[in-house]
């Protein structure tokens, strides 16, 4: 069990704390909203009312023994830059900000943020993905540019095993794992043998160009 603090509980903070405390997770959930603080109450570890921009607020309640914080406030950039500022100074291990915007993220990085993402960005991103080619299963948007796509077989692959197709040189993309038709597991280190068929599924890893690609064979 890991240990989280979740500041902001807007869509996506709430979204993100209801969430791990789902998964068996300590969560410590904090807003400067008693209403918001009062609808996730009952789905986390504790929810506490207070303003995230007082460090004395985060000192007591120990943010820096958790293991890791998201901060999830709204749009105010300074806001989520002093949370995050604050956070870093009390010695918090890993801290992930949500960003609106690239000046909003290189503001969070350049002050010690550990990871920001773009919730909307990459849900888009993963919209459109699905939606450009009825091949792609799911798309995972690693950073900017790299990103994992869970893919059908293009009919061109069928027949062939990975090593005949040489994957890696001809589409610039790595397999990192198989599924073959009708099983629900993946099998996770194919070897150069396997074989494609009909019906089956490919996870692909690599630039977002290249694995686009993918999509138009």
């Amino acid at each position: 069990m890991k240990t989280f603090v979740v500041i902001g509980l807007g869509r996506f903070g709430t979204a993100v704390a209801t969430e791990l405390s789902s998964l068996g997770h300590e969560v410590l959930a904090l807003d400067d909203s008693e209403e918001n603080v009062e609808k996730v109450a009952d789905k986390v570890t504790h929810a506490v009312t207070g303003d995230a921009r007082d460090p004395a607020v985060l000192r007591a309640l120990g943010v820096r023994n958790y293991d890791c914080a998201i901060v999830a406030v709204g749009v105010d950039i300074g806001t989520s830059a002093l949370v995050t500022l604050n956070l870093k100074e009390l010695g918090v291990r890993r801290v992930i900000c949500k960003a609106q915007s690239h000046v909003h993220r290189k503001v969070l990085e350049k002050i010690g943020a550990d990871r920001v993402v773009f919730p909307e960005h990459e849900m888009g991103v993963k919209l459109a993905q699905g939606l450009s080619s009825s091949n792609v299963l799911n798309f995972i948007e690693l950073s900017d540019d790299f990103g994992i796509v869970e893919t059908a077989i293009p009919r061109e692959w069928q027949g062939k095993t990975l090593l005949e197709l040489d994957v890696r040189a001809k589409y610039k993309v790595n397999i990192i794992a198989v599924r073959k038709k009708g099983v629900e597991a993946f099998n996770v280190t194919p070897g150069p043998d396997t074989k494609m068929e009909a019906g089956d599924t490919v996870v692909a890893v690599g630039r977002t160009e290249d694995v686009n690609r993918l999509q138009d064979l």
